[in-house]
């Protein structure tokens, strides 16, 4: 299945994008795509409810803005420098074990909401990771058997503010949290839509130029490898997110770095998951 949820911001119902690329509208099976919905099967038992209720389902039009295919998590946690390319652009050694650092729920936003460049932004920067959903409680669970915990995989733009994360005192999560830095969707596909998660091409274009493009083979260490990782550190509810890093090409790595602008187009895609299209804006006080 591929989740989608669809509709003006903070009123996004649940859907289903079917395999002909159309959308239909599933509030009638009544829940969210959220913490509970995961935590009580709900994947098998919207599928069945699909299965029984697809004719009854309205058409959702192709112009309706996406939202974020997950209800908000109880936490993104992200793993850094996880391709050898983007250790070395970024001036940081090859880890030994996964680098781990949070980026705020509140950053969340659809896949085609506009990006806004913080205030005092001079550094913010594009990052395409393949995020994971986790589909159960995990608590120390071995790499044998972190797969058994994986709902289904996202795209993400872990959109990343240079100055706040690398250049001021204190951890990553500055950089990574101001809002709108999550773009994630354009939906959640379910494991059984995805034969590979490690052999994914995964691209980013900024302005139609593309300058990210690698394949998730290049992966330093593989899902099951961060999930059980994670796991020992903290409890991973149902519906947390975890991002699986970004490839060689952002920003920074670039001699001068390159940052965004005011009306910079990022368009971003994995394969079998879709692609997404933000636009950067400045930031405007509502004051």
């Amino acid at each position: 299945m591929k989740l989608i949820r669809f509709g003006e911001v903070g009123a996004e119902q649940p859907g289903i994008q079917l395999a002909d690329g159309t959308r239909i509208n599933v509030a009638a099976f009544g829940e969210d795509y959220n913490e509970k919905f995961f935590a009580t099967n709900g994947l098998e038992r919207l599928e069945n409810w699909v299965t029984k209720n697809q004719k009854i389902c309205a058409v959702v039009s192709q112009d309706v803005r996406l939202g974020p295919p997950v209800a908000r998590p109880s936490k993104i946690v992200c793993v850094g420098l996880n391709y050898a390319k983007h250790a070395e652009e970024s001036g940081m050694a090859v880890p030994t074990e996964p680098v781990l650092f949070f980026k705020a729920t509140s950053s969340i936003v659809g896949p085609n909401d506009k990006v806004i460049i913080p205030k005092g932004s001079e550094k913010s920067d594009w990052e395409v990771e393949l995020a994971v959903v986790i589909s159960k409680q995990a608590s120390y669970v071995s790499k044998e058997e972190a797969m058994d915990y994986v709902g289904g995989y996202l795209l993400h733009n872990d959109v990343s503010e240079r100055g706040f994360q690398l250049e001021r005192e204190g951890q990553w999560v500055k950089g990574k949290s101001c809002d709108t830095f999550a773009p994630i969707g354009p939906f959640m596909a379910t494991k059984s839509e995805i034969a590979d998660p490690h052999n994914l091409d995964l691209w980013l274009e900024l302005n139609g130029e593309r300058i990210q493009h690698s394949n998730t083979s290049d992966f330093i260490f593989d899902i099951p490898t961060v999930v059980s990782y994670i796991s020992q550190f903290m409890t991973l509810l149902p519906g947390d997110i975890i991002s699986t890093g970004t490839p060689f090409g952002v920003g920074l790595g670039f001699n001068p770095p390159k940052y965004l602008k005011a009306g910079d187009v990022m368009e971003l895609g994995i394969d079998g998951l879709g692609v997404s299209r933000q636009e950067a804006v400045a930031y405007q006080s509502n004051a």
